[in-house]
């Protein structure tokens, strides 16, 4: 049985290199948190992640794609992965290398002895506020926090919150564990439920976001729910005049499920096209892709939506993105005065903590889900209990279903 030890400086680097030479069928052994091996690294109290792992284990992979699991089924692996692990010992870590003696100064060893002090107190004091290494079970919710594409800080945080707050009887139970930060996700998610339309009087919902993440093909979806199954008189107005084909694109969506549809190009035409649309019951406002990095396009977005006085700003975003950019553009539309967040291209994603991150971070609630291409399918509304699944990899992405308003 071969075993290998791994470190690197975060746990997503010491995984893909598990990953790299031993394959998705590795298991994990070990996980722990060692000195730097450097110089430099053991003078300022730098920290590493050792990683013990073996394809010669019996052990549920920690890098398989979660399916249709539920919390018995991660309880299992997480039970049977706690046994192995205690009857494998690691692989003792390769000594450290020796440093190289340099003649140095009195004046400069006088200030690299003050500079070492100071570090020295610095990391201290940092390890006296570090609180003590997280057990077993805890430390293996820690990386399928990891292994969901949370980002360290946020898997960290909420494990965490559980060891504060679960009680000394749970903390060996990985379903348990599993449930309580299950429920602490969904305590920091919120929703909208869907667009609140009422007949006879009208809204007005637009539709922004950067370029290529599925606006046009959202905002069919909408309508023809609206128009079809609710019975809703809809109407769309497009400003996404840049795009090649986007206009026809549109209006052939409207042909077919007979709605009125309007192109506008300035601000006026805005204001002259939603006063034509005033008798309808929602009108859905399509707009052209707008890159986060463009003040002035945000800007001249943001005249279109005030001349609309739209009730709603559905931020469109993609579900393959990273976290970095999902909060970069979140922040940056935030001065068109987005209310929601729209995913899109979930079947296109192979985890969705990015996801919670920027949920957590933009305060923005879900209004909608979507999964694929087809019109009017492949959408749904967004619900608490079903994102927080999503995030964690318990769920799949695709249900194929049409939009259900319990209404």
């Amino acid at each position: 049985m071969e075993i290998r030890t791994y470190r690197a400086a975060t746990m997503h680097e010491a995984l893909a290199m598990v990953r790299r030479d031993l394959g998705p069928d590795a298991a994990v052994l070990q996980a722990r948190e060692v000195p730097s091996g450097r110089f430099w690294g053991r003078l300022l109290g730098s920290r590493q992640i050792e990683v013990t792992a073996s394809l010669g284990v019996n052990v549920p992979s920690r890098f398989a794609r979660p399916s249709q699991a539920d919390s018995a089924d991660v309880a299992l692996a997480l039970g049977s992965a706690r046994k192995s692990s205690a009857s494998v010992a690691h692989a003792p870590p390769a000594p450290p290398p020796q440093p190289v003696p340099v003649t140095l100064s009195k004046e400069v060893q006088g200030q690299l002895n003050s500079l070492q002090t100071l570090v020295e107190q610095l990391c201290r004091q940092a390890r006296g506020s570090d609180q003590r290494d997280l057990p077993d079970a805890l430390f293996r919710l820690y990386t399928d926090l990891i292994e969901a594409d949370l980002s360290e800080e946020l898997a960290r945080g909420l494990v965490e919150k559980v060891r504060a707050e679960a009680p000394d009887a749970e903390m060996a139970d990985p379903v348990l564990l599993k449930a309580r930060v299950t429920h602490l996700i969904e305590s920091e998610l919120r929703v909208t439920g869907p667009i609140a339309v009422t007949p006879g009087r009208r809204r007005l919902a637009a539709l922004v976001g950067p370029t290529g993440v599925g606006k046009t093909t959202t905002i069919a979806k909408l309508a023809a729910h609206f128009r079809l199954k609710q019975r809703c008189n809809v109407g769309l107005i497009t400003v996404d005049t840049y795009r090649i084909a986007a206009v026809e694109q549109l209006r052939t969506y409207a042909d077919i499920i007979d709605l009125p549809m309007h192109v506008v190009s300035t601000p006026r035409e805005m204001r002259e096209a939603v006063k034509r649309m005033s008798g309808l019951d929602l009108i859905l406002l399509d707009t052209a892709g707008r890159s986060p990095k463009d003040d002035i396009k945000i800007q001249e977005l943001r005249a279109f939506l005030a001349e609309a006085a739209a009730d709603e700003v559905h931020l469109v975003l993609s579900g393959v993105a990273s976290a970095r950019m999902l909060d970069h553009t979140a922040e940056r539309f935030a001065a068109v005065g987005t209310t929601a967040i729209i995913f899109t291209k979930l079947d296109e994603a192979t985890s969705f903590g990015n996801l919670f991150s920027v949920v957590r971070s933009s305060r923005l609630p879900l209004s909608y889900l979507t999964n694929g291409q087809n019109v009017p399918d492949d959408i749904e509304i967004a619900r608490v209990d079903r994102a927080a699944r999503l995030i964690l990899g318990l769920e799949p992405a695709c249900r194929n279903e049409r939009i259900h308003d319990p209404r």
